[in-house]
């Protein structure tokens, strides 16, 4: 009934909504009464103001900053409200607080209510708001919330309780009372925000993280890891009413052991654990016998002495590794969307600060492991199904990263439970598979800045409730400037117009459901992921339609133009593949461009016939995931989803960019589509006794 009577008023809400759209980036004192709107039931501000021996405090909170007139208004929020009893507890630990004395009292002027700042209610209050409407089955499985403050919440599931919980420690004591204008849910602390940075977040907690705090302190990385955002965006003129990010949110994610996994592996001592790092690394860059490439083939001799500031220094390699250079909270480790067909584990390959280095974390029995790795991974020794235990047997289910994480105010510390290191085993066993990349999971900023796989209600939210159109793509999507991506470089400004689709809300055949699109004449390139040194088939997944553009790929060692070199023929991704079987059933007749024909028309389930597509330069979808969300049609069945190989040759551990050149320069609205990249090294996509996975 609450939705029939949104839509029966939908003209004068929408007028309402416009005029209150700059209230949600800004507190202001006199509130613009004219978006207020008369409900027949109670709104969030109602709810409120109606029990106010529960919820006074919060409200009085609420209206220093005029936000009970935005929680009376036409929207769709959530509410995580913390009663009078809490909001008393946490205002007299800001004013009894001994530990902040930079800041006496936390900046409050008295004890009580009246002696909070107007920052400080404005931090409070939206901390406890999101612009879009979260229940409490989407909180089940744990996710990360963006509230209208600019900074994130963790929800989970209480192992003993089995009560969803906010950052750690905040129980949903009352969940899902829904309202006029959105969803209330009464929480039994106040959410606590850290304003310290992640090197002083890990400070604080000194009785779990002391020996790994000191090496922060020893390598000088504490005092380097303060990005938070940056500025420099270019504007776009025709945005075509979609949201554009005006800033971009930077940050870092540190796996730290604990001083009890550190005790239990032999380490009492920063001392000690320099000692183990020199055990670890001192001949990893050796020349003919190490395994760190980018070291090694830079002719760099690995120190075992006591200059930890040294990026060739042991201890302080070590620390990298340790350490991504953007935020990703636990929910978000391993990203998998409804697509999955749920045979193969979840995973996601991430660059840490020790240079061109990736580890891999995938999810494992409901868990997140970092380097799981398995023999003879992305092969079989069967045909459709996964290979048998006899070639592909666990070597390490990798090391566990706890669920109990610390936020700071620009990232994430994820205590573990083993030595996480870059050892040989790394690069030549974990990283020694088929390596497939999200369009996403390359591009830290999306991490950081919450983008990735982000609700489209949230995108909505964002870009004050409009849906962007751009011919024939239109949605709620997000448009990228340039400037925002520190490894993404458009090559000439407004015409290529840049968005990223989540699709968490649609039936894309899209690997995690997701994907870049691009609109007009583009022109654009980004660095590919780093992998260790070896011969791999580099492939770009996309899916074809009569939308699509056509284009040029080039590769070089930089993002320079000059400097690249083009890869093979153009791509017609307006190509749709189709085949048939002859008359008499005998023979599949294959598409002429591609070599595609559906999979199953075949005996041997398409073998032979990937051999054939491959030598024209292509390969069928995966059977990683579906056509459609919970459906039963893989993308290896799929006319549409193809992967182009574009070229086959050595990579050296280090800086490769990939550049999209529209070769259609009067298609003004042509499409082109990313979905995800693979690199593939050669012992598996040339292996002499298995066959490369069919997933």
């Amino acid at each position: 009934m609450k939705k029939i009577k949104f839509i029966n008023q939908s003209l004068l809400l929408v007028m309402m909504f416009i005029s209150s759209v700059g209230l949600f980036t800004s507190c202001k004192e006199n509130i613009d009464e004219s978006n207020l709107y008369t409900f027949t039931g109670e709104t969030i501000e109602d709810y409120l103001a109606n029990r106010e021996d529960q919820f006074g405090h919060f409200n009085y909170i609420l209206k220093r900053i005029g936000y009970d007139k935005i929680l009376s208004a036409y929207g769709m929020y959530t509410c995580f409200a913390p009663n009078n009893d809490a909001v008393k507890q946490y205002i007299d630990s800001l004013y009894n607080d001994p530990a902040n004395t930079e800041n006496p009292h936390n900046g409050m002027t008295s004890p009580g209510l009246e002696g909070l700042t107007d920052s400080l209610c404005k931090d409070i209050a939206l901390f406890h708001l999101l612009s879009t409407e979260v229940m409490g089955i989407d909180m089940s499985n744990g996710m990360t919330l963006g509230t209208m403050l600019g900074r994130d919440i963790n929800t989970s599931i209480d192992s003993i309780s089995g009560s969803t919980v906010i950052n750690r420690y905040s129980f949903i004591t009352s969940m899902d009372n829904e309202l006029e204008n959105g969803v209330l849910h009464e929480v039994s602390e106040v959410l606590q925000r850290s304003n310290r940075l992640v090197s002083g977040e890990m400070e604080q907690h000194n009785d779990i993280f002391g020996i790994f705090t000191q090496a922060l302190k020893l390598t000088g990385l504490a005092d380097s890891l303060t990005l938070q955002r940056h500025t420099h965006i270019d504007k776009v003129s025709s945005t075509y009413n979609f949201y554009v990010p005006k800033e971009c949110v930077l940050g870092y994610t540190i796996f730290a052991e604990t001083d009890e996994t550190l005790r239990e592996n032999g380490i009492n001592s920063v001392e000690d654990l320099a000692k183990y790092a020199n055990g670890v690394y001192a001949h990893c860059a050796d020349p003919g016998s190490g395994w760190y490439d980018y070291y090694r083939n830079k002719g760099v001799q690995v120190s075992t002495g006591t200059d930890f500031t040294s990026p060739y220094n042991a201890l302080n390699m070590f620390v990298r590794y340790h350490i991504l250079k953007y935020k990703v909270s636990y929910d978000k480790l391993v990203r998998s969307s409804a697509n999955d067909v749920k045979k193969v584990m979840p995973f996601d390959y991430n660059e840490t600060m020790l240079p061109y280095t990736l580890m891999k974390i995938v999810r494992y029995q409901g868990k997140r492991n970092i380097n799981y790795y398995a023999t003879n991974s992305t092969l079989t020794d069967r045909v459709a199904e996964m290979a048998s235990a006899l070639i592909q047997t666990v070597v390490t289910t990798g090391i566990e990263v706890q669920t109990d994480n610390f936020q700071a105010l620009n990232g994430y510390i994820h205590p573990i439970k083993g030595m996480l290191v870059y050892d040989a085993q790394v690069p030549h066993g974990v990283l020694n598979e088929r390596l497939r990349f999200d369009d996403t999971s390359f591009l830290g900023e999306m991490m950081s800045n919450n983008f990735r796989m982000i609700s489209d209600a949230e995108v909505r939210a964002l870009n004050g409730g409009k849906s962007g159109s751009d011919a024939a793509l239109g949605g709620d999507y997000i448009r990228f400037p340039n400037g925002f991506f520190e490894y993404l470089v458009i090559y000439n400004g407004d015409i290529t117009r840049l968005y990223y689709l989540p699709g968490q809300s649609n039936n894309w055949s899209n690997y995690q459901g997701d994907e870049f699109n691009c609109m007009g004449v583009f022109d654009f390139a980004f660095r590919l992921p780093p992998v260790p040194d070896g011969t791999y088939e580099l492939r770009m997944g996309y899916t074809a339609n009569g939308n699509r553009g056509m284009l040029q790929f080039y590769m070089g060692p930089s993002s320079n133009i000059s400097s690249m070199q083009a890869l093979d023929i153009p791509l017609d991704m307006r190509h749709v593949s189709s085949s048939s079987i002859s008359a008499d059933g005998s023979t599949v007749v294959p598409d002429v461009v591609n070599g595609w024909s559906l999979y199953t028309y075949h005996e041997d389930l398409g073998v032979e016939s990937d051999a054939d597509m491959r030598n024209l330069g292509y390969m069928r979808g995966p059977l990683f995931y579906t056509v459609s969300k919970g459906g039963t049609d893989v993308a290896r069945s799929n006319a549409q989803d193809l992967r182009r190989i574009l070229t086959r040759q050595q990579f050296k551990q280090g800086d490769y960019w990939l550049r999209f050149k529209s070769v259609l320069p009067n298609n003004t609205g042509a499409q082109f589509h990313l979905d995800y990249i693979e690199l593939c090294p050669e012992n598996v996509y040339n292996n002499t006794q298995y066959i490369e996975d069919m997933y």
